[in-house]
């Protein structure tokens, strides 16, 4: 039987200043689409019939509402995999809200729109009245429960695994393209060999080996593999987190074994210390009502984050990533006097000197 498929929208690869030394940019590749840790992610459920999509009727001109709902059941499934990530102890929660501004991921239920979610980050760069997820099939029949989990995985910066160039997968590519363009996935050649048949750079996958059992990875029928061996009778992962997904999750997010933040006063500089891939947590609280710059300096590539607390939770605010360029990162952003906010910093790579600072002025 042909398998539904995750299918994520094409995007343009991330891009990066010409000229970066090799251990940088794979620095920079494998870290810039992953949440800092200790992040919140709220989940909004589109839920109504006001919650839609409107699409164009094939050869009548005509268009029709197709609702993003989803029955209490489906969402339930996602609720309990979203739980299944965080119980095992990562330092990225999931809380859902709802009003969709409030949310940083928004799911829908569109039936005959596929599955996929955004990867990690790039859910901030899609609209407030927008799905960064859907979930296009019967979450609750059998083998199914999966797909929730994928998509979560994606939500958290995953990518797929039959995609690592570290997986050595041979394709039949024209039997792979003649599989997919079938019901019930029904895709073009461009979205099977973006979903399938394209190879990542090693820097963005998920492990420097191939998971085959992962919760990234797809199920294969027979005849679409040609190499490794064992695999031309099909690929069957068992639809559940495996002992590598845990391993990248919690490398990517590990539990907090730290003091409370620091605190970061204005026009007073402290020194980072941080090697790559660290993070170093710090909590402002504004002398006064302004707009304030919070930035790093030195030789190093990272990403700066602020949140606000609101009801003992933090809330994105926003973010900046230096991506490689020759400037640090730094955000314009007005605080409050009266109310707390926190500055993450998560270094990519260090150069030269490799001295790095954060400041509030």
């Amino acid at each position: 039987m042909t398998q539904r498929y995750c299918s994520l929208a094409q995007q343009s690869a991330p891009t990066f200043p010409p000229g970066l030394a090799a251990e940088r940019l794979s620095a920079l590749l494998s870290g810039s689409r992953m949440w800092v840790n200790g992040t919140v992610l709220h989940y909004y459920f589109f839920d109504s019939d006001a919650d839609a999509s409107v699409i164009p009727v094939p050869g009548t001109g005509e268009t029709r509402r197709v609702s993003w709902a989803g029955a209490k059941e489906q969402q339930d499934v996602v609720r309990e995999c979203f739980q299944e990530w965080r119980d095992l102890g990562i330092r990225v929660s999931f809380a859902e809200v709802s009003d969709r501004r409030e949310a940083e991921l928004r799911i829908g239920f569109q039936a005959g729109d596929g599955s996929w979610s955004t990867v990690g980050r790039d859910a901030l760069s899609t609209g407030l009245n927008e799905r960064t997820m859907n979930l296009g099939w019967d979450l609750t029949a059998p083998g199914q429960r999966g797909t929730a989990l994928h998509e979560i995985g994606h939500a958290l910066g995953m990518l797929h695994e039959h995609q690592s160039p570290f997986a050595g997968i041979h394709w039949d590519d024209e039997a792979v393209y003649a599989d997919l363009a079938g019901p019930p996935n029904h895709w073009s050649r461009d979205r099977t060999f973006h979903n399938i048949l394209r190879k990542l750079d090693p820097a963005e996958v998920n492990g420097s080996v191939w998971d085959p059992q992962s919760i990234m990875e797809y199920p294969f029928s027979s005849g679409l593999i040609l190499e490794p061996e064992q695999f031309r009778g099909g690929l069957h992962p068992p639809g559940t987190l495996s002992p590598a997904d845990k391993e990248f999750v919690l490398r990517w997010y590990p539990p907090a074994d730290r003091p409370r933040p620091a605190a970061l006063v204005p026009f007073r500089s402290v020194p980072l210390r941080l090697g790559p891939g660290e993070q170093a947590d710090f909590a402002v609280e504004p002398p006064e009502t302004r707009e304030y710059t919070v930035g790093t300096f030195g030789d190093g590539d990272g990403v700066v984050v602020v949140f606000e607390e609101r009801d003992g939770e933090p809330r994105y605010l926003c973010g900046r990533d230096d991506g490689g360029a020759p400037h640090n990162a730094a955000i314009r952003v007005r605080l409050v006097k009266g109310r707390r906010y926190f500055v993450r910093v998560r270094l990519y790579s260090t150069w030269g000197s490799g001295e790095t600072a954060v400041m509030c002025w």
